[in-house]
């Protein structure tokens, strides 16, 4: 984006969630809210007339949801970044929001500063993922005990490498935490992709929460 303001479409179906977004973020110096949307077939068009950077998608909305908006818009020529937006009842519907394009998600009492921050990363094509709902997928994920073994066959630095993409972390941020160039950071996130069989780095970033992976050395679970 080159210096350009990120564009960012909110959409909940509570308008009083909506503004209180908006609020937010257009406070915040390179942050510019386009449009709101109050469900999913409002959220698609809006998308493709306004095209902003990064979807805040509620989830759970009458008419057309959240995860049916998400399933249609990552299918546009040049897709925004959607990050889903929860409570803490939703774990089923974010597990599906993920696995169906959302690069993360957050929770709609999310500080306003992470908030701004978490968007940010998003926009720079990184995974968010708040760390409450997180660990409650954790807990009750099938998915638990076939990523402890995944994990399992990795060497420490793969393990660290992994934490670290759960925790969200850049691939320049990962290098300055291991003292890795860039290039070294991005052999092994394609490698683990490969390895774990997953498709992108949320899928990786979700398999590390799964295992209860924090962003440290191996055996520093959860």
């Amino acid at each position: 984006m080159s210096g350009a303001a990120i564009r960012i479409l909110v959409v909940d179906d509570e308008r009083m969630v909506c503004a209180h977004l908006r609020t937010i973020l257009a406070a915040a110096p390179g942050l510019e809210v386009v449009g709101e949307a109050y469900d999913g077939a409002d959220a698609v068009e809006a998308t493709v007339r306004l095209t902003p950077d990064v979807v805040l998608m509620d989830l759970r909305m009458p008419g057309v949801d959240g995860l049916a908006a998400i399933e249609r818009i990552v299918t546009l020529p040049s897709p925004p970044r959607v990050v889903a937006l929860t409570t803490f009842d939703l774990d089923e519907y974010v597990l599906r929001a993920l696995r169906a394009g959302a690069v993360g998600f957050l929770v709609k009492s999310t500080s306003p500063e992470d908030l701004v921050d978490l968007v940010r990363v998003a926009a720079a094509g990184h995974t968010v993922l708040s760390a409450v709902p997180a660990q409650r997928l954790v807990n009750n994920t099938a998915d638990a005990e076939r990523a402890r073994t995944l994990v399992g066959s990795l060497t420490d630095r793969e393990v660290e490498v992994l934490a670290s993409l759960g925790a969200g972390r850049s691939n320049q941020q990962i290098a300055r935490r291991l003292h890795l160039s860039e290039a070294t950071v991005k052999g092994y996130v394609s490698r683990l992709l490969v390895k774990l069989g997953c498709g992108n780095r949320t899928e990786a970033a979700l398999l590390a929460h799964d295992a209860g992976l924090r962003a440290g050395l191996r055996g520093e679970r959860e």
